[in-house]
């Protein structure tokens, strides 16, 4: 958790925001049923946790201009609390979180129908299905007073404000995700050292994710991704129940969380420790591809153009490796690389490790700015059933980085993996 002014001053610049005679209601997540009486792993709500630092379920955030923060929360129970955790209460919100007020989660209903009743304006994250059911259970059973349908026709959506406020990070937001940053590619070292023919790909997961819990990462922002040879051309390949082969290579896209913010690296590298002639072709065209798009990156410039820049030199070496035809602008024209280039070249990383923000404003790309912090992924997708030559076939490639936005430049969070096919071979010799 941050400092409690973070949290504050988050809250403050929201607020500064909204009209007079309005009010917030953000929802904390609520734990879910894996089976039986087992609960999956609880994340908390990103919106939630960018505004509180709270990270128990089931609470909600009340604010608005004029009015004093309150947050609900479970109460103490110690009964429960022998077998499910301790519970902060209502009573020590203003201390552990900088609150000002703090009320049982039971309390809600009636407190904001006390609150309503001066307000003109409601404001919650539409997406958020609770939030949702809240402003619904509370304005609803009153619908038909003109007042309570003047409100329902005054609902707006919270996100508009406030996910522009996460895209930029603040110096607090950086070092946690450079942290992150660095852990994950810890993990992705460890990888690249651990493997060896026969190891299944979920074993080699185990490798990274054990690291990321050692160096203090409580949790993976996403579910790891490890495929081997044709798994590879699998954008999200989960499964990870195959051998790892000689001969192949293997793909692990794979990030840690600290405080809630994700790390999101891939790369790519030979099973046995070194790359065929083939491979080494197609893996120095994505990693050209990519150092091209960073350059990209730069404050100012359309957030289109470093996907532009990628997709122009991956288009240029399929040509030049005889897996599409030219000329290069008519390639471009015909998108003759989406059998092997099928997605973005980079997207927003933050609390989510797809973050909040708008690429297009007016439906215009956005221009990037100071603070944003972006993946740069481009890569080659050739599977086996592929019209390609022979010796491509069978291989996917992915090379990804979390990119700082500066004035001086692109900053890589994640530079402390290796990504030049001699240092990746170097490594795993030992």
């Amino acid at each position: 958790m941050f400092s409690l002014h973070v949290y504050e001053e988050r809250r403050s610049r929201l607020k500064a925001l909204m009209p007079d005679k309005s009010l917030a209601i953000i929802s904390a997540a609520h734990e879910v049923i894996r089976n039986r009486d087992a609960e999956y792993p609880f994340r908390q709500s990103s919106d939630f946790w960018y505004l509180t630092g709270f990270t128990e379920p089931d609470a909600v955030l009340v604010i608005g201009p004029g009015h004093p923060d309150r947050l609900f929360v479970r109460p103490k129970n110690p009964d429960q609390e022998v077998w499910t955790g301790r519970r902060l209460g209502p009573e020590h919100v203003k201390t552990h979180l900088g609150i000002d007020e703090g009320f049982p989660i039971e309390a809600l209903d009636s407190e904001l129908g006390r609150l309503l009743a001066d307000v003109a304006w409601v404001e919650y994250p539409f997406y958020c299905q609770r939030s949702s059911e809240i402003v619904d259970r509370t304005i609803r059973p009153k619908a038909g007073n003109s007042r309570r349908q003047d409100l329902l026709s005054h609902r707006v959506d919270l996100s508009r404000h406030l996910h522009q406020a996460r895209l930029i990070k603040s110096p607090e937001e950086v070092d946690a995700m450079r942290e992150a940053g660095r852990i994950s590619a810890l993990g992705h070292v460890a990888a690249m050292q651990a493997c060896e023919p026969g190891m299944t790909e979920d074993q080699l997961a185990s490798v990274v994710e054990h690291c990321f819990r050692m160096e203090g990462s409580a949790a993976v922002a996403y579910q790891t991704i490890v495929g081997g040879g044709d798994n590879a051309c699998i954008l999200h390949y989960i499964d990870r129940n195959d051998r790892l082969h000689s001969g192949d290579l293997v793909l692990i896209d794979a990030g840690c969380e600290i405080q809630g913010y994700a790390g999101d690296i891939t790369r790519t590298f030979p099973v046995n420790g070194s790359f065929t002639g083939a491979q080494a072709d197609l893996y120095d065209l994505v990693l050209s591809a990519q150092a091209e798009a960073i350059q990209a990156m730069v404050v100012g410039k359309s957030i289109k153009l470093f996907h532009e820049a990628a997709i122009r030199r991956l288009t240029e070496g399929l040509i030049e490796l005889k897996i599409i035809e030219g000329p290069l602008e008519a390639a471009l024209d015909d998108k003759r690389y989406l059998p092997y280039y099928m997605h973005g070249t980079g997207h927003f990383l933050g609390l989510d490790v797809h973050d909040v923000g708008a690429y297009e404003d007016s439906g215009q790309p956005i221009e990037l700015a100071e603070g944003m912090v972006i993946t740069c992924e481009p890569g080659i997708y050739i599977s086996k059933l592929a019209g390609a030559p022979a010796t491509y076939r069978g291989v996917g490639i992915r090379i990804e980085d979390d990119v700082l936005i500066t004035k001086r430049g692109p900053d890589i969070l994640t530079s402390q993996v290796p990504k030049e096919r001699a240092d990746i071979e170097a490594l795993m010799r030992g």
